[in-house]
Order: C-alpha cells, then structure tokens, then sequence
C-alpha cells in the first residue's frame, strides 16, 4: 500500500490526499462507484429498483445475525444472508402466482422488522445505527484487498452475463429461445446485486444504497444513445459523483454518502433537463 500511497502523493498534490483515511476512501470509490453504475443500468432497466431497495433494507437482519453469532465483523453474515434473501425472492416470484411487488414488500418487510427486533433486543440498537448513513472514511487497507477481489470477480461475471441478462430484459421467451435460462441469468444477477449491496452498505449507508444504484443509470438514460453507452455514462457519473462527493464531504465536514448521493442526484436533473436536446 505504501507505493500506491506514494504514488497518489504525486498524482494528487492536495491537501485533503495527505490522509491516509481520505486515501482508502478514494481508493475504494473507484471500486465501489463503477460497480453500483455498472449493475445499476439493469436494475433500471428491469424495473427491479424496489428489489435493490429491498436488499439493503434486508440488510438489518444480516447484521443482527452477525452479532447474534459472536463474529467480529458482520459482514459475513450480511453477505450470506443478502445472497440467500435475494435468491429465495427470484424463487418464490417463480413459482407463486404473486406479483413481483407483493412478494419483495412481504419478504423485505420481515426481514426489516426481525432485523430491528434482535438489534435492539437489550436496548443495543443505536451502536448499529451507523450502518443507516455509512461511513466511508473509515475503510481500511483490508477492506480494499477484499473490495478488489470483488470487484474483478463481478466485473468478470458481469461480461459473461451480460447479453444475456440483456435480452432477458427485452423479453424472456425471446431469450429462452436463444437457450438461455432465465432462473440462472436472474439468480447471477440477483447473488451480483446482493454481494454489491451488502459489501458496499457499511460505507455507503442502508438509507441511501438504492440511490446510489439508480442515480447514475438513471442520469446515463436520460442522455445515452444505444445500451453501451448507457453502460458507460452510469460508471462514468457513479464515479464522478463518487469523487465529488467525497471531496465535497471532507471539506464540509458531513456524510460522504449522503454527499455523493446529492451529486448523483443533481447530475440527474441536469441530464434530464437537457435530455430533449442532447443525445451522445
């Protein structure tokens, strides 16, 4: 990390860069950012903001069950549980008659509520009200060496998925016939979105996660011509918004999150407002 840090001393002369904190959050924007920009597009794209939204909120429980099992970071346990959570609701929307909505509410709803029952059982609930706004300057080198594992093993994944999952959100019978199966297309997409999710909450805040995801593709749609790039313009503001907020956060002393969500948002109301004139 040492040359990383020498090399960022070089690169970026200011005097919000001299901290080592500050160094690990901008590190991690860059791995973060491009990966919420990247899945996000097919969140909005498939209409699934409600199940993003649904995932960080289910969060609460992956927490409380960490804790309940003695580990040191709950993490782990968040992970796991978004993963299983996301997959159990792509399988009850398959075999239930039940609307897609109806069944994120009900599932998303429980888990919310078991999740604030065991974390406040014995009054202990406020210690975990950071994981509500996040707190991205306190990452760590060894929150890096795991975020970048992620990242090249999403990124991976999300080239081999790709076309995929892009036609199955043109039309599914079309791309059951084109031998693709639905179930196993949606449940990569759904374990993707869920380890994002989960790994990102800690820093980024369960109250604005799903902003965060819909934000820069929404922002990209209003002025992208063809799906690349939608693609591209959604990384290109998710990590735009990312830095800026950060930057602005440190300066303002205030909530990196929240900071970067506001970015992203006000770069939405300006694309969209440009959005009759400019086409790129």
């Amino acid at each position: 990390m040492d040359v990383i840090y020498g090399f960022m001393d070089v690169i970026l002369p200011f005097s919000w860069a001299g901290h080592t904190f500050m160094k690990n959050a901008f590190l991690a924007v860059f791995l973060i950012t491009p990966l919420l920009g990247m899945l996000g597009t097919m969140v909005v794209a498939n209409r699934m903001a409600f199940f993003a939204d649904s995932l960080g909120h289910s969060a609460f429980t992956g927490i409380a069950l960490g804790v309940m099992l003695g580990l040191f970071s709950p993490r782990i346990s968040l992970m796991i549980f978004s993963a299983v959570f996301a997959l159990f609701i792509i399988l009850i929307r398959r075999k239930s008659g039940t609307s897609t909505d109806t069944t994120i509410s009900v599932f998303s709803s429980a888990a919310v509520a078991l999740g604030i029952m065991l974390m406040s059982a014995g009054g202990g609930f406020n210690k975990y009200s950071v994981f509500l706004i996040g707190d991205l300057l306190s990452i760590t080198a060894d929150d890096l060496l795991a975020l970048s594992i992620v990242f090249v093993v999403v990124v991976a994944l999300w080239i081999l998925f790709f076309n995929p999952l892009l036609l199955l959100s043109v039309n599914e019978q079309l791309a059951a016939g084109r031998g693709i199966k639905p179930w196993l297309a949606e449940s990569v997409f759904a374990l993707l979105l869920a380890v994002v999710v989960a790994l990102s909450i800690e820093w980024v805040g369960i109250l604005l996660i799903n902003s965060l995801l819909v934000l820069p593709a929404a922002g990209a749609a209003n002025i992208a011509v063809g799906v690349r790039k939608w693609q591209l313009y959604s990384v290109v503001i998710a990590v735009f918004s990312g830095i800026t907020g950060l930057i602005l956060a440190y300066y303002f002393d205030m909530a990196a999150g929240a900071s970067i969500v506001l970015t992203a948002a006000a770069i939405f109301f300006v694309t969209f407002a440009l959005r009759p004139f400019v086409r790129l």
